[in-house]
C-alpha cells in the first residue's frame, strides 16, 4: 500500500486501489472459471469410447491446459525468487507423467495444484480483509472551514491547522481537539472500547471513529499518515512482512527442501527404475504447507488484534508474546488510575465529614496541585458549598493556608503540622501513623491553628487490576512484578490490593532496566507493561514492551513492540492469550500439516503406495488445512483470555 503525503490514502492510490480491485474481480472469475473448465475436459476424457473416436486420448488436452498454467506461473515465481521453488517439482512431475503416457495422472495433478492453489487464495483473502476494513476507516472527504463557511473538500487536502465540522454519522477524518460542541464518538475502531465515548471542548479525536450524535468542531492536530489510524495501518503492513523465528526456519527450510527431495527422487529411480514412483514423490513433496504455515497465522492474528485496539508488531513480536514467562508492571497510571483520590475524611471536633471537605477545598481550590483537584472534586461529589478564599497562599513542600470567612485554614502534610506548632492530640498522630503505614498522603485541616480533622489520599488500584492479574496466572503466568520509583510503603500496599507479591520499589529508571535485564540473564521472556512516556527504556529493552493508552502518543507507538489504543489493563491477558493461540497455530501448522504430511507422504509414495493423483490430493489438503487452520485466529476474540486455558 501506498500512502499519500497529507491523506491516509492518497487520491491517486484510491483511483489506483479501485481500478485494481476491478481488475483482480475478473481476474478471481476467471481463476474460479479455470479448474471448473479443466474438470469438464478431465470427465469428457473418461466417458467411454472417446480414444476410438478422437483417434488420441482427450486427457492430452486438460493435461496440456493444466500443465501449461502450471508451468507458467513456476516460470514467474522463480524468476521473482531468482530460487527454485516447489513449482519445479510439479512441474516435473507433470513432464514425467506425460512422458509414460499417464496423460489422465498429470491432468488430475495439474487440476488438483490449481484448485488448490485457488481455494488458498480465497481463505487468505480473508485474512487481508481484516486488514484492509483498517484502510476503508478513513473517509473520502472532510468539512473543512474556508473563509467563514464549510465546504466539502477531498480528505487528502486537509492539513494541519484546519477547523473542521463532524456531523453525526461522519468518520472523523484527522486527529485533532475539539473546540466546540458536544457530541458522542464510536471510537471502537482505534481503541477498542464498546461504549461511546462524550466528546467536548478541549477533548481529542482520532481519525476513523464515529460520531453518533451531535456536531463537533475539531481543530486538525495530524492529517493522513500521521493520525493514529495512518500509524496504526503502516505498522500492521510492516508486520505482515515481518518474519518471526519460525517463519524464518521454513523459509530456509523450503530452501533447500528442493534439491533434498530431487535427491530423493533419484535414489528411489536408482532403487525401483519405478519412474511412477518418481513422479509421486516429486508431487507430494511441495513444501507449500510450511511456506504457508507462519504468514497466514501472523497476518490473521495482527489484523484481528488491529481491529480492536491492539497493535501487534509483527511476526516476530507475536511469537515472543507467545512465549512471556514474566510481566512486569509500572504502577501509576498502569495499575492505579493515576490521578489521586480521597481515600479517608476523619472528623477531630463536632465539624461532620461534608463540612470539614468543605473547609478544606476552600482553601485548596486556589491550588493547581493533584492532590487540591482531588479534595475540590470530592466536595463537588458531595454537593457542598465552598466558599471563596482571602490571602491564599502556598507552603512549599508543607501544603496551603487562607483566610475563610475571616479565619485562617490551613491544609497540608505533617511538615506543616510541626511549623505551626500546634497541639498534636494522640488520636491525630495515630491517625497520621496508620494512614502512612497505608502507603497514603495524609493531610490535616486547622482552623485558626487547631486541627479539626484529617484528609488521607492515595492513588487508588485500577478497578480491573486484581481480574487483569488473575487472567495472566490463568494462563500460565506465574511472575508478577512491580518495577515503581513510588516508596516502599505505597507500593507495597497497591501490590497487595492488587495481588502482585514481589514487589521493586524506590528504582530509578537505569534500576529498573538492570532488572528487566537480569530477568532476562536468567532466559526469562519478559513483557513490560507501562503508558509509553517514562517506562520508553524498559519497553524498548524488555523481550516484548506493552504500551497501554497509546491512542495519539507517537513515543508509546514507537517503542512499544504491542501499543494498546484503550488504557484498558485486561487487554494485556487478551493479547498474550492470542500471541499464545497464534504460536500453537503456528506450530501445528509446521510439525501436523506440513513435515509429517511430507514425511509420511513421500514414504508412500517412495513405496508405490501413493499414485501422482493421490500424492496431489494429499499435498493440497495439508496446504488448504494450513490456511483453514491459521484462518481460525480471526475469529477468537480478545476477551477469551479470561475465560479459556489456550
Amino acid at each position: 500500500m501506498h500512502e499519500g503525503h497529507h491523506g491516509v490514502i492518497s487520491k491517486e492510490t484510491r483511483s489506483h486501489a479501485s481500478a485494481k480491485r476491478a481488475f483482480v474481480s475478473r481476474s478471481e472469475m476467471m481463476k474460479a472459471l479455470y479448474p471448473g473448465l479443466l474438470l469438464v475436459t478431465i470427465l469428457v476424457s473418461l466417458l467411454p469410447g472417446q480414444k476410438e473416436s478422437l483417434g488420441f486420448d482427450f486427457a492430452v488436452i486438460p493435461m496440456l491446459a493444466g500443465g501449461a498454467y502450471v508451468l507458467w506461473s513456476t516460470l514467474v515465481a522463480v524468476v521473482e525468487t531468482k530460487k527454485m521453488t516447489a513449482g519445479v517439482l510439479v512441474v516435473l512431475a507433470l513432464a514425467g507423467s506425460g512422458y509414460i503416457g499417464e496423460y489422465l495422472a498429470a491432468a488430475v495433478v495439474a487440476f488438483m495444484m490449481i484448485v488448490g492453489e485457488f481455494l488458498e487464495d480465497i481463505t487468505l483473502e480473508r485474512t487481508r480483509n481484516a486488514v484492509r476494513e483498517l484502510v476503508r476507516l478513513a473517509p473520502d472527504k472532510a468539512r473543512v472551514r474556508r473563509g467563514g463557511e464549510y465546504v466539502e473538500v477531498p480528505a487528502e487536502e486537509v492539513r494541519a491547522g484546519d477547523v473542521l465540522l463532524i456531523k453525526p454519522g461522519d468518520r472523523v477524518p484527522v486527529d485533532g481537539v475539539v473546540i466546540s460542541g458536544q457530541a458522542a464518538l464510536d471510537e471502537s475502531s482505534i481503541t477498542g472500547e464498546s461504549m461511546p465515548v462524550d466528546k467536548s471542548p478541549g477533548a481529542r479525536v482520532f481519525a476513523g471513529t464515529i460520531n453518533l450524535t451531535g456536531a463537533l468542531e475539531v481543530e486538525a492536530e495530524k492529517v493522513g499518515e500521521n493520525t493514529t489510524l495512518g500509524r496504526i495501518i503502516g505498522i500492521v503492513y510492516e508486520a505482515q512482512n515481518s518474519k518471526g523465528r519460525s517463519q524464518r526456519t521454513a523459509d530456509r527450510f523450503a530452501q533447500f527442501f528442493t534439491p533434498i527431495i530431487l535427491g530423493i527422487a533419484l535414489l528411489v529411480w536408482f532403487l525401483t527404475h519405478d519412474l511412477f514412483r518418481v513422479m509421486s514423490v516429486l508431487v507430494i513433496a511441495c513444501p507449500c504447507a510450511l511456506v504457508l504455515a507462519t504468514p497466514t497465522a501472523v497476518v490473521a492474528s495482527v489484523g484481528n488484534a488491529a481491529r480492536r485496539g491492539a497493535l501487534i508488531k509483527g511476526g516476530i513480536t507475536l511469537e515472543k508474546a507467545g512465549r512471556v514467562s514474566v510481566v512486569c508492571f509500572d504502577k501509576t497510571g498502569t495499575l492505579t488510575q493515576g490521578r489521586p483520590q480521597i481515600t479517608e475524611v476523619r472528623p477531630f471536633t463536632v465539624l461532620d465529614q461534608k463540612e470539614l471537605i468543605a473547609t478544606a477545598a476552600a482553601v485548596e481550590k486556589m491550588s493547581e496541585h493533584p492532590i487540591a483537584k482531588a479534595i475540590v472534586a470530592k466536595a463537588s461529589d458531595e454537593g457542598v458549598s465552598v466558599a471563596d478564599p482571602e490571602d491564599f497562599s502556598v507552603a512549599f513542600g508543607q501544603g496551603v493556608r487562607g483566610k475563610v470567612e475571616s479565619r485562617l485554614v490551613e491544609v497540608g502534610n505533617r511538615r506543616l503540622l510541626e511549623d505551626a506548632g500546634a497541639e498534636v492530640d494522640e488520636k491525630v498522630d495515630t491517625w497520621l501513623a496508620e494512614q502512612e503505614k497505608l502507603g497514603r498522603a495524609a493531610l490535616v485541616v486547622m482552623v485558626d491553628g487547631e486541627v479539626v480533622g484529617g484528609i488521607a489520599v492515595a492513588d487508588s488500584l485500577r478497578h480491573d487490576a486484581a481480574r487483569s492479574l488473575r487472567a495472566l496466572r490463568d494462563l500460565g503466568i506465574k511472575k508478577l512484578v512491580m518495577l515503581t520509583g513510588d516508596n516502599s510503603a505505597t507500593a507495597r500496599a497497591i501490590a497487595a490490593e492488587a495481588g502482585i507479591t514481589e514487589v521493586k520499589a524506590n528504582l530509578l529508571p537505569e534500576e529498573k532496566l538492570a532488572y528487566v535485564k537480569g530477568l532476562q540473564l536468567k532466559h526469562e521472556t519478559v513483557a513490560m507493561v507501562g503508558d509509553g512516556v517514562n517506562d520508553a527504556p524498559a519497553l524498548t529493552l524488555a523481550d516484548v514492551g506493552i504500551a497501554m493508552g497509546a491512542a495519539g502518543t507517537d513515543v508509546a507507538i514507537e517503542s512499544s513492540d504491542i501499543a494498546l489504543m484503550a488504557d484498558n489493563l485486561t487487554m494485556v491477558a487478551d493479547v498474550l492469550a492470542l500471541s499464545r493461540k497464534a504460536v500453537g497455530i503456528i506450530q501445528q501448522n509446521i510439525w501436523l500439516f506440513a513435515v509429517a504430511v511430507n514425511v509420511i507422504g513421500v514414504s508412500l509414495a517412495s513405496l508405490g503406495i501413493l499414485s501422482p493423483i493421490m500424492s496431489a490430493v494429499v499435498h493440497n489438503v495439508a496446504s488448504v488445512f494450513v490456511v483453514l487452520n491459521s484462518a481460525r485466529l480471526l475469529g477468537f476474540r480478545l476477551g477469551q483470555g479470561r475465560d479459556h486455558q489456550l
